[in-house]
């Protein structure tokens, strides 16, 4: 499906005080930006940010940052934080990025990252396109750049063949998965406390099972604990 483009986007975001203009400048400075030595969590690919904006809400003892690569999908997430602060829900610990997830290593030092959340994810289905999907061996290897030693991927998707991919990727990257179901909202203990998305919404409301991964590298790990 096409972007539809919109045009007042980028200026939006230029004057928006939430969304980080250089980002670069920022790597291994994150809690400077926050004011606080909370641990950083980061979205990529966040689509409306309806997941981030209820995360934030919900742990206010954490820090979140949004990464969408394009503008006019930012704008709505955007928009959604200022509809939220008009209605006296201020949230200070979110903060917003517009890039490719490709340059993490280059916007976040090592271990400054505490959690990673991949929210129905584009599947980039053609197999040529593979290494283009977020759950690839080559993000894994990035992702491991800038996870704190007990941080974790948390990765939902409809598409279940992505998500087999997922389940294979993360152990040929030499990650462990730690927990994982391929039916999510019939499991209880993976269940508890999951914060729908705006695709999880639509996708279950036509029977889709949501599928979820939580990766990570550290050998010890209590059973039903999510981030």
């Amino acid at each position: 499906m096409r972007l539809r483009n919109i045009p007042r986007a980028e200026s939006v975001l230029e004057a928006h005080d939430k969304v980080i203009k250089n980002e670069k400048e920022l790597k291994g400075r994150w809690k400077e930006v926050f004011g606080n030595d909370n641990p950083v969590y980061i979205e990529i690919g966040m689509g409306k940010g309806q997941f981030l904006t209820e995360m934030a809400a919900r742990h206010p003892d954490r820090n979140y940052i949004g990464i969408e690569r394009y503008s006019s999908v930012l704008l709505r997430a955007v928009e959604r934080l200022d509809k939220l602060e008009a209605d006296s829900r201020a949230l200070k610990n979110i903060r917003f990025i517009c890039m490719d997830a490709a340059q993490i290593g280059e916007v976040f030092g090592k271990g400054e990252v505490r959690g990673i959340y991949l929210n129905f994810s584009d599947p980039w289905p053609k197999k040529r396109h593979a290494r283009r999907r977020l759950t690839s061996r080559g993000f894994f290897a990035r992702y491991d750049q800038v996870l704190a030693p007990e941080g974790r991927v948390e990765f939902k998707t409809d598409n279940q063949d992505l998500f087999r991919f997922s389940l294979e990727e993360a152990d040929e990257a030499g990650w462990r998965v730690l927990m994982s179901t391929w039916d999510l909202h019939s499991d209880p203990d993976m269940n508890r406390g999951n914060v729908m998305t705006e695709y999880e919404e639509k996708f279950s409301a036509k029977g889709n099972p949501i599928c979820k991964l939580i990766a990570g590298r550290q050998r010890s790990f209590r059973e039903g604990e999510s981030q």
